[in-house]
């Protein structure tokens, strides 16, 4: 771990507790980005010669690293645009459910597009609600963020695949920016149809680079009404059902997918098991030292299922003492959202505990 840490200079000055915000630069990430553009720099055009191969091996990476069909993958510069092109190719009579409070690019892209839409609340009872509200309004798409992006309660993936038995034709779509890279994880094995994640979190790629998977049964589905058939030959123009053709329009930055592809490799090296390992036992001993100081709400307390992403009590005036002990968090409008990465230490924790406690003591 001293090792690792060494490629995270940031580490050195501070207590980096921020990482459901943005990922930090290291310096294998640098090397690559410099020796990309001193090869533009040196090259114009003949640089991007090559760019096509570049690009789906970027693909190919991704698909390895997720379990995921290999011709399923496609290239946005975030997250965020994907899901608007795929809400752009869907029937404005589904029924879409939604989770109160989910990261807004998911819910406003969803109620500004003029769907029918639910809601489930999220609490400690996520996945009782999600069953209830499928029952009560039986909507045909479920639309939702893996791990809360305020709150950091985690849905039980367990309870998806339950959930895809009872309910075989309902679409379920996830965003798992604040979810992938921070344990093993199969979208093969998954009951998700579709996947969506921004790389400049958890997986530690920077801006400008993201990705949609897409199990191989719902391209039909998530076909625009107005992309007719050939009357011919019985289906759609090819155009239509690539999803490369569909996805990705325009030029690919090979800069910002390849830091992406850089550190997906990076973090495969050190092994997704060793990650996830990591960030279970720094959770477990964050979540454990919060509660005992009394900043955790009680939905946080009561969860089995919790991410590396807390929400504690606080203000601007603890997050600004934060700051000048050198500790690194999200001041948010519920509290200070504390987050850990398999790069922190149990040591970066118990002085950020030593911190609120003594900040606690001052104020009480």
């Amino acid at each position: 771990m001293k090792k690792i840490r060494k490629e995270f200079p940031i580490l050195s000055q501070y207590t980096y507790l921020n990482t459901a915000s943005s990922g930090v630069l290291y310096d294998s990430l640098l090397d690559f980005r410099q020796e990309h553009d001193l090869d533009y720099l040196l090259g114009a055009s003949l640089f991007r010669n090559d760019q096509a191969s570049f690009l789906d091996g970027v693909r190919k990476t991704i698909a390895t690293f997720f379990d995921a069909p290999s011709n399923s993958v496609t290239l946005n510069s975030n997250c965020s645009i994907g899901f608007n092109v795929l809400l752009n190719g869907l029937s404005k009579n589904q029924k879409i459910l939604l989770l109160e409070g989910d990261y807004p690019s998911i819910n406003f892209a969803a109620t500004s597009k003029g769907f029918p839409i639910c809601f489930a609340n999220v609490n400690e009872h996520l996945e009782e609600n999600i069953y209830t509200a499928i029952k009560t309004h039986k909507p045909t798409i479920f639309i939702f963020s893996l791990v809360q992006f305020l709150t950091g309660i985690s849905i039980d993936l367990s309870f998806l695949d339950t959930l895809k038995k009872e309910f075989p034709d309902i679409l379920l779509i996830a965003d798992g920016t604040q979810f992938c890279g921070t344990q093993s994880f199969s979208f093969n094995d998954s009951a998700i149809d579709i996947l969506g994640c921004s790389g400049y979190k958890w997986l530690l790629g920077g801006y400008g680079n993201g990705f949609l998977l897409f199990k191989e049964n719902v391209l039909e589905r998530i076909t625009p009404v107005t992309y007719q058939k050939d009357p011919l030959k019985g289906n759609y123009p090819l155009s239509y059902t690539s999803l490369q053709a569909r996805f990705e329009p325009g030029h690919l930055d090979t800069f910002n997918f390849g830091s992406l592809k850089h550190s997906l490799d990076f973090l495969n090296k050190i092994g997704l098991s060793n990650i996830e390992s990591q960030n279970n036992a720094l959770k477990k001993h964050l979540k454990s030292g919060l509660e005992d100081l009394g900043l955790l709400p009680p939905f946080s307390i009561k969860r089995e299922n919790y991410s590396t992403i807390f929400n504690i009590d606080g203000n601007t005036s603890l997050h600004n003492s934060l700051i000048n002990k050198n500790i690194i968090t999200s001041l948010k409008p519920n509290g200070i959202r504390v987050s850990v990465h398999f790069y922190n230490t149990i040591h970066e924790i118990d002085y950020l505990l030593n911190v609120l406690s003594t900040t606690k003591a001052i104020t009480s």
